[in-house]
């Protein structure tokens, strides 16, 4: 006697699992010009190395007779594989089932996406396009049952939720309608992503325009545009393909767990290399903008720069790249907005990278130009000057190595948050410093002389080049107020030769941040 009927059920199970919602719910995604949950897990790992768990879990279906005439397989696709070789944990809610909704068994797997993460200390992905709960429950109203909910001893879901955000990456993407308990799975993420046709909501338009009275689409209540300005989201992409590569560059970046250091591979961009551009790309009229993002090219890794949450908070610029090799965060201002002054959002965006990196001992590199903290009505309404001084706290309270270069300006106590305790800072030329930007410190400190003078616009000139003299780098690198003043074609180079020193002391600082990222 032998298993071989067993055998074969397990083989008819398997199959039938891998039929999702059945031809007509493949047709219906694709129809919608969106992939499976499955054709989403095959497209970002590598080939073959997706190893379920859980393939058997479902809901049987019997006759009268007890005879097996239909399986239902839970709705949310879980299991080991590699990206780029490396060990992850991925998952994803199956939209041809139920819409994604968790039928029992999905609801269980879903929950145990970031135990088994955890477990392992592996990277997770998630692939979200799903509603959370429904009224009519897991069982889709069908069961007389009344619902009694888990024990009173039972540990909180959002328990291994929470411990990921500050023991492994956890990268995540939209990838269609995310609402409920998913919405709240996406952002509880380091990375997020959203393809182009994708909605992030915490409840949809039925249950809004019941609420409220606002009757919206999905688009208009959590569309790219929304979400990508209210920091929900990091990045947009076109496509879901695109959407995925991303999770895959991303997580290139990143160690396997905070116990780990993160990869370092072999460059083939020379360390030292010199950008002659560099000494002519901050102009000398000193109101004239520029493009930091060129310079951040240039100093870093060749094709290395990966940008995170570009519109939100917009004055400030946050990204990972490579420097000979070695995985950095990069922070810079951008002066086409604001002229880099610092919003409430961008310096809810400074706190929140750099929790990141110094939950994942990334070394920072600052790319400085900034005038301060943004001023007016509307700074004061939206709490700047709070959302600052919490970035600051973020950037003292820091473990991980620091460089600042200062390229322009460094005004005001906004200045502080790109200057981490025991950092390496470099100067250019082009640098000024001071409590307050020339014009209006000139305006304040000398506005009875200005309006006395016989001609107060060239007093007011007059006046505003004597300070702008006053604040040139050249006395501050006199005075050991920095490490080093440089050469801007010499930037990389210098920047390179502090990562030799200070990357090995990384090591001695492994395991979790006090302050992990929340």
């Amino acid at each position: 006697m032998t298993w071989e009927d067993e055998a074969k059920e397990i083989a008819a199970r398997r199959v039938e699992a891998k039929a999702q919602g059945g031809d007509e719910g493949i047709a219906k995604q694709h129809a919608k010009g969106r992939l499976t949950i499955r054709e989403r897990i095959a497209h970002v790992t590598d080939n073959k190395s997706f190893q379920e768990l859980g393939e058997g879990a479902g809901a049987p279906e019997f006759d009268d007779d007890g005879n097996r005439t239909g399986f239902t397989p839970a709705n949310f696709v879980l299991g080991f594989a590699k990206v780029g070789g490396r060990r992850v944990i991925i998952g994803g809610e199956d939209f041809t089932l139920k819409g994604g909704s968790p039928n029992p068994a999905g609801l269980r797997k879903s929950v145990y996406s970031e135990d088994v993460a955890l477990q392992y200390k592996v990277p997770l992905i998630r692939l979200h396009e799903g509603g959370g709960g429904s009224v009519a429950g897991s069982g889709g109203g069908k069961s007389k049952s009344r619902p009694v909910g888990d024990p009173v001893f039972s540990t909180p879901r959002f328990v291994s939720l929470a411990k990921t955000l500050g023991t492994i990456p956890v990268a995540s993407a939209a990838l269609g309608p995310v609402a409920g308990m998913p919405a709240a799975r996406l952002v509880s993420s380091h990375f997020t992503v959203m393809a182009q046709n994708a909605q992030v909501l915490i409840a949809g338009p039925a249950v809004v325009e019941r609420a409220t009275g606002h009757k919206m689409t999905k688009e208009e209540l959590g569309g790219p545009d929304i979400h990508t300005k209210s920091g929900v989201i990091d990045n947009v992409a076109e496509t879901e393909e695109a959407a995925l590569d991303e999770i895959a560059q991303y997580l290139s970046y990143m160690p396997q767990n905070v116990y780990e250091e993160a990869p370092v591979i072999p460059c083939d961009d020379p360390v030292d290399r010199a950008d002659d551009k560099l000494l002519s790309i901050v102009p000398r009229e000193r109101r004239k903008p520029y493009a930091m993002r060129k310079i951040i090219k240039s100093v870093v890794d060749n094709r290395s720069w990966f940008e995170m949450t570009r519109r939100y908070g917009p004055s400030l610029i946050t990204g990972l790249a490579r420097m000979g090799g070695r995985p950095v965060g990069i922070l810079g201002n951008d002066c086409t907005y604001y002229a880099g002054a610092m919003t409430a959002d961008a310096a809810r965006k400074t706190r929140r990278f750099i929790d990141f990196c110094n939950t994942f001992n990334l070394p920072v590199i600052a790319l400085v130009d900034e005038p301060g903290f943004m001023i007016g009505p509307d700074s004061e309404m939206s709490g700047t000057i709070r959302a600052g001084a919490e970035a600051i706290a973020a950037v003292m309270n820091g473990r991980v190595p620091w460089a600042s270069v200062i390229v322009r300006k460094v005004f005001g106590v906004a200045g502080a948050a790109h200057f981490a305790p025991g950092g390496h800072v470099f100067s250019w030329p082009s640098a000024e410093t001071g409590a307050l930007p020339v014009e209006g410190g000139v305006a304040v400190a000398f506005g009875r002389q200005i309006a006395a003078a016989e001609d107060p616009d060239a007093k007011r000139r007059e006046l505003e080049e004597m300070l702008a003299a006053s604040q040139s780098p050249f006395p501050r690198a006199e005075g050991f107020s920095v490490h080093e003043l440089i050469d801007p074609r010499e930037t990389r180079a210098k920047l390179n030769e502090w990562l030799d020193w200070t990357w090995p002391t990384l090591q001695h600082q492994l395991g979790p941040y006090l302050r992990p990222m929340a």
